[in-house]
């Protein structure tokens, strides 16, 4: 379907309280209508360590990666909207406040509780149909530099965010769709000030500048924008009118449309091929999750082409067949021992990753089945594979967790960036857990305005950069996730709902940012506070370490220098590195909830 024949610039002059009251027939209207102040909040710096004290909520509860986006979300739920109604608004926000983290033109993962059933949204970005293997090769065949790819038209995918929210809002949705966006379009409208994150962001960052709308945008006079200052966003704020009016369809068909194909395809360095077509017959889908029981829980998880769930519970299915570490954890700090467990069963987890994982509509899982590579039998034959030495980089192979269609090549190894994490808890009984993403900071580096010719804008994706950039090994095997046309690039975004597995009832929401590392940040904090018995606000303080079968990083000035040493004796090839995670994490209390924010980021949590 098209969009009524009104001039564009017309449509775009219409009042956002019109817009509002017009709704969509996507939910019913609510008899008290939703009302957004602005609030008088700003972030924390972000470039360092934060101490933040968790928050204690009786009734609902939402976390977000900018106090704006939760406000937003907090005062939706406030007026009686569901924590699907908070997921739209708050990610509307955050498109304008974070906008290198996630956003409109990207995509995002979202699992849903309504009380009795659980259910995952996929609004993966997809390939376009125009592309195949060869899309990051360059005329040597040869894989590209990777942010020459990333930077460039070549990386866009064809965004799924506003399309799998709006599905998810048809099914959950207690106000009405176009009311959510209310607060996202008046601080784009009146202007926020810009956070310490994003003008750190800003100031480190080269390809934006090489745009032509973000460079005027984002660097008036040729400087970065500063923390404090006072930003407006007239694009985004007309573009966020059409979607609240219109719905997913003003994004995909129409002036917006077009305005995104005509950047893509007309890039300044490497074009990329999307299309209208592409565009308008992009579908979200809901799928149906993994849960996997571990000790009293059952933890449900995005099946793929995520690789999140399946991945996070290979490792904690592993340690299960390890020796049990006594006292793991010293003041606030993992011990040796167990992050020794930890990074080898890490190590195999990642084997099986690169050589399996992929979109489901292109790739067969082992045996037929995603839950084989988590059975507890399979499980405990990699675990017979740890001893008291490192496998060391490159020294763990992929298992055989069932039997193959297709012998698939190992995934090379690239970079993964980004993202950005909410989880919400309503008064209702519903609680999501969502990741969203444009891939690495400031996607595509492409600032689209939707055709409005206002300043400002929202940016593209990079996604296509998750896929292989090499369609086959060494062997001339295929990869599993090899570019294929409308295919959806696996994924490590790891968004969790945590159940109690006698009662059913909830007991945590959480996920967060940090590309592959989003595995280890997940992982870790599940075992925090399920095994160890830590609050969420615990547990997202703790340090960090991660390994992706190579060498193992660990969160700079976290662990005591001994640590360090004792990987290396092991021959883990240890180092320390900034590791920048995001999380978010709400679980459930006698009382109510309790949720923490990371205190490496801006996020709070916020209800009532």
């Amino acid at each position: 379907m098209t969009l009524p024949a009104v001039p564009f610039r017309r449509r775009l002059l219409v009042p956002v309280t019109a817009a509002l009251m017009l709704g969509l027939p996507l939910a019913a209207q609510a008899e008290v209508a939703f009302q957004y102040d602005l609030p008088a909040i700003a972030p924390e710096v972000a470039s360092e360590i934060r101490e933040k004290p968790g928050w204690a909520t009786e009734r609902f509860a939402v976390a977000a990666a900018n106090p704006l986006a939760t406000d937003a979300g907090y005062q939706v739920l406030k007026a009686g909207g569901s924590a699907i109604d908070a997921a739209v608004a708050v990610q509307m926000v955050l498109t304008l406040v974070e906008p290198q983290s996630s956003g409109i033109g990207g995509g995002a993962f979202l699992m849903h509780h309504d009380g009795e059933a659980v259910a995952a949204y996929d609004g993966r970005e997809t390939a376009p149909a125009a592309v195949n293997g060869e899309l990051f090769l360059d005329e040597e065949g040869e894989p590209l530099p990777f942010m020459e790819a990333a930077a460039s038209g070549l990386s866009v995918g064809v965004p799924g965010t506003v399309r799998m929210l709006e599905l998810a809002h048809a099914e959950h949705g207690r106000l009405p769709w176009a009311e959510l966006f209310g607060p996202a379009i008046r601080l784009a409208e009146e202007g926020f000030a810009v956070s310490p994150r994003l003008a750190t962001s800003l100031e480190s960052e080269q390809p934006l500048r090489d745009d032509p709308l973000g460079s005027a945008f984002y660097y008036p006079d040729g400087a970065p924008l500063e923390a404090g200052t006072r930003l407006k966003n007239p694009a985004l704020a007309a573009i966020l009118r059409e979607i609240a009016e219109h719905g997913s369809r003003a994004l995909h068909e129409g002036p917006i449309a077009e305005d995104l194909v005509a950047r893509v395809r007309g890039h300044h360095g490497r074009a990329g091929a999307i299309t209208a077509e592409d565009l308008a017959g992009y579908e979200a889908k809901r799928r149906d999750p993994i849960c996997t029981a571990w000790q009293a829980y059952e933890i449900c998880g995005f099946p793929p082409p995520s690789s999140g769930h399946l991945t996070v519970m290979q490792i904690l299915g592993t340690l299960e067949h390890l020796p049990e570490v006594e006292a793991p954890v010293e003041e606030g700090v993992p011990v040796e021992p167990w992050l020794h467990q930890f990074l080898e069963a890490s190590r195999l987890a990642f084997a099986d990753r690169g050589r399996y994982i992929g979109d489901p509509d292109f790739v067969v899982a082992p045996g037929g089945d995603w839950s084989v590579m988590l059975e507890p039998d399979y499980l405990a034959l990699r675990a017979e594979l740890i001893g008291e030495e490192s496998l060391g980089s490159g020294g763990a192979a992929p298992g055989n967790p069932g039997e193959l269609a297709v012998a698939w090549g190992q995934h090379p190894d690239q970079p993964e960036y980004g993202t950005s994490h909410v989880s919400i808890v309503d008064e209702h009984g519903n609680a999501i857990a969502m990741t969203t993403t444009i891939e690495s900071a400031f996607g595509s580096r492409i600032l689209a305005d939707g055709g409005t010719g206002l300043a400002g804008g929202y940016l593209l994706n990079n996604e296509l950069t998750d896929f292989s950039f090499t369609p086959e090994d060494e062997a001339g095997r295929p990869i599993a996730n090899r570019v294929e046309a409308n295919k959806r690039p696996r994924s490590s975004m790891s968004p969790t709902l945590v159940f109690d597995r006698e009662s059913g009832e909830l007991v945590a929401s959480l996920g967060s940012p940090g590309g592959a590392a989003i595995i280890h940040y997940t992982a870790k904090a599940l075992v925090a506070m399920l095994d160890w018995g830590l609050d969420a606000q615990e547990a997202l303080d703790l340090p960090h370490a991660i390994t992706l079968g190579g060498p193992v990083f660990l969160e700079e000035g976290r662990f005591p220098a001994e640590t360090l040493e004792a990987l290396n004796a092991r021959g883990h090839e240890a180092s320390e590195r900034e590791l920048v995670s995001g999380l978010q994490a709400i679980q459930r209390t006698e009382s109510g909830f309790f949720g923490g924010a990371d205190p490496r980021r801006e996020g709070v949590v916020m209800g009532d």
